[in-house]
């Protein structure tokens, strides 16, 4: 049963080679014979065909040199997941009839958008040649087709072939943009004087065009703006620039906004200014960025020097009480300012600093540096240790230096 042609969603289109000699009837018994239990009830071709859930299976095929050729038509009402599936189950056949045969999808028609292409492409005719008023009621589809219309009236203009609108030659102004898409979006408003010039290395026919006609430059409110224009003012005699809201592209501006920016365009001699202007405030910046750098310089230059100045004082703070405690089995607890907060003997340096009384940043004593004095300094925040010498020290956190006494 063929499947009625208005509820026909999809069309697959998809070819055929066999490695010999068959006919039609052969392709469509091997479609509907080797798919025959593959997807189970739901999308068996027999039953989708008695419910017109699947059309007429169209098949043209032609025999040459022993091998056939063709192509096959399936039309379905399923959805676009059931289609696809019953499409990729066509590509699963691998003989028709006696020969050895391969199937290949190439494309899944959507009848529907076909219809509504038709639908626009109609409706363009009939607004061009039987609509007496000259606008009609805006709905989308008239904006669909008012589009399509702007589209057409795109041309390529002089040796360069650019893309422009057939106002060019006609008007004594033009706008100057800087890609297709723009000139399409001014169509799309009306504006057919523009032209775009495709790039920043500006062409011949721009710069043509500028000797004898007023020309507006209306740019993208971005860098790529900034650089064409700087372009087009060593090239061409342009009279007034335009540009988009900073961050906008002139093709995604709407009809307010086209409006709004070509009424604020400025003279080219006030851009002129601007740029004196821009150019003296970016020296001046330089200028400040330059003695920022050498204040920085300066700065960090004092600063090594303080930190040497304060190593040095470091040093000869801690030679001192490594002279003091050695070869007298002592240890002094040091403050931040290498001022002894407390001295005990080497013997009670571990008992001292198991007790949570110890206050202290730092320590030199006449002995031994082990893990155990490491790991109970860290425990107490003590950053510093001096002595003797290293023992079997294995690990030290990051929070504590450790010296000996050859070091100092």
């Amino acid at each position: 049963m063929k499947a009625p042609s208005d509820t026909t969603k999809y069309l697959i289109h998809a070819e055929i080679v066999a490695e010999g000699v068959v006919e039609r009837p052969d392709v469509v018994g091997a479609i509907f014979g080797q798919t025959e239990g593959l997807l189970g009830d739901d999308l068996d071709l027999r039953e989708l065909q008695k419910t017109g859930r699947i059309g007429r299976i169209e098949v043209k095929i032609e025999s040459k040199s022993g091998k056939s050729f063709g192509e096959i038509k399936v039309p379905s009402s399923l959805d676009k997941i059931e289609t696809a599936i019953l499409a990729a189950a066509l590509e699963t056949i691998e003989r028709v009839g006696p020969c050895a045969a391969k199937i290949k999808v190439i494309k899944i028609e959507d009848v529907r958008a076909s219809k509504r292409k038709k639908i626009v492409e109609r409706a363009k005719d009939i607004l061009r040649e039987l609509f007496e008023e000259p606008e009609i009621e805006s709905e989308k589809i008239a904006d669909l087709v008012r589009q399509a219309i702007r589209t057409e009236e795109i041309i390529e203009y002089g040796e360069d072939r650019l893309p422009a609108g057939p106002a060019i030659d006609e008007s004594d102004a033009i706008i100057v943009v800087e890609g297709r898409a723009d000139v399409l979006n001014l169509l799309k408003h009306g504006i057919k004087n523009v032209i775009a010039v495709e790039g920043t290395n500006i062409p011949k026919t721009i710069v043509e065009l500028s000797k004898r006609k007023t020309v507006t430059a209306f740019l993208d409110g971005d860098r790529g703006g900034d650089l064409i224009l700087k372009e087009l003012l060593q090239v061409a005699d342009i009279d007034y620039v335009a540009r988009a809201p900073e961050g906008k592209g002139v093709e995604d501006l709407t009809q307010k906004e086209i409006v709004k920016s070509l009424r604020n365009k400025i003279p080219i001699e006030q851009v002129h200014v601007l740029k004196h202007k821009d150019e003296k405030k970016e020296a001046k910046e330089k200028v400040e960025e330059t003695k920022e750098k050498a204040e920085k310089v300066k700065a960090e230059e004092k600063e090594e020097e303080s930190k040497a100045v304060d190593r040095k004082n470091i040093t000869a703070l801690l030679k001192k009480h490594k002279e003091e405690v050695e070869g007298n089995l002592k240890a002094r607890l040091l403050d931040a300012n290498f001022e002894v907060v407390k001295e005990v003997p080497v013997r009670d340096l571990v008992k001292l600093l198991k007790s949570n009384n110890v206050k202290a940043q730092g320590i030199v004593f006449d002995g031994v540096i082990t893990q155990r004095v490491v790991d109970l300094a860290a425990k107490r925040n003590i950053s510093l240790l001096v002595g003797v010498r290293m023992g079997s020290v294995v690990k030290v956190p990051s929070n504590v230096s450790i010296m000996t006494f050859d070091q100092i």
